[in-house]
């Protein structure tokens, strides 16, 4: 199979080079974004590494331009500064997986592989799509590590403030349960600074729930041990989205 590095600091090119050559791996290099899209566009990549830190066109804006070209490309994220929003925006724009600089040889490897394993389940599900479990649709969100969340169309009660979900570990495929209740005190806080009630079992705070699990299994690598989170707090930005959020 054969990867692309694309990265503007040659040696780290050539850590990444050796690194996938020894485990079979062909590989071929570029030095930047534009680079890396021209040798993209003559086909035969399986998986491209790329960084998100380079001069001229960022990571993110490749990605971006890859997604347009390949919406299927299997591509590894791979920065210095990594934190959640990055996170976010490379999942929205089709990666793969993501890496933080400095990694081991052994990480690089490992998440090739598994990028490479994935590539024939759809990775970013349609919005809106479902799937048929228990007699009851759901939708999944894959989180950039792997990890699948799955979650009923519809809630069973929307005045409930729990959330229920089901997660799907990267590892071997089983699905643990999880619940995110939303703070009372929370819930009164945006309805009284939004000057809207939205209902705790509804799309706002399932949403809110939704983000914070994903948060968690980005940031732990794993499901949640005793099966159940809080939202204690919300943004600025999510108290002015509820101010306009349509009834649910």
């Amino acid at each position: 199979m054969k990867i692309l590095i694309i990265d503007d600091e040659a040696h780290i090119r050539q850590m990444m080079r050796l690194t996938l050559e020894a485990s079979g791996y062909e590989v071929e290099e570029a030095a930047n974004g534009e680079e890396g899209l021209a040798r993209f566009a003559r086909g035969g990549v399986d998986a491209i590494v790329l960084d998100q830190k380079m001069p001229g066109i960022d990571g993110l804006e490749t990605l971006r331009r890859l997604n347009e070209r390949a919406p299927d490309a299997c591509v590894l994220m791979v920065t210095a500064f990594a934190s959640i929003e990055l996170a976010v925006d490379a999942m929205k724009l089709g990666a793969t997986d993501f890496l933080r600089k400095p990694m081991t040889p052994e990480a690089l490897r490992s998440a090739v592989a598994a990028a490479l394993a994935r590539r024939p389940v759809p990775r970013r599900p349609a919005r809106g799509a479902m799937t048929e479990t228990g007699g009851r649709p759901r939708i999944e969100t894959l989180t950039l590590n792997g990890f699948q969340i799955l979650r009923p169309r519809e809630p069973a009660d929307r005045e409930s403030a729990d959330h229920v979900f089901r997660v799907r570990r990267p590892s071997d495929g089983v699905e643990l349960e999880a619940t995110v209740t939303i703070d009372p005190a929370i819930i009164a806080r945006v309805e009284r600074l939004s000057r809207r009630t939205l209902r705790p079992g509804g799309a706002f705070w399932r949403g809110q729930a939704e983000r914070m699990l994903a948060a968690y299994l980005w940031s732990e690598g794993r499901a949640p041990e005793s099966g159940h989170l809080t939202v204690h707090d919300v943004s600025r930005e999510d108290i002015e989205a509820a101010a306009v959020w349509q009834s649910d």
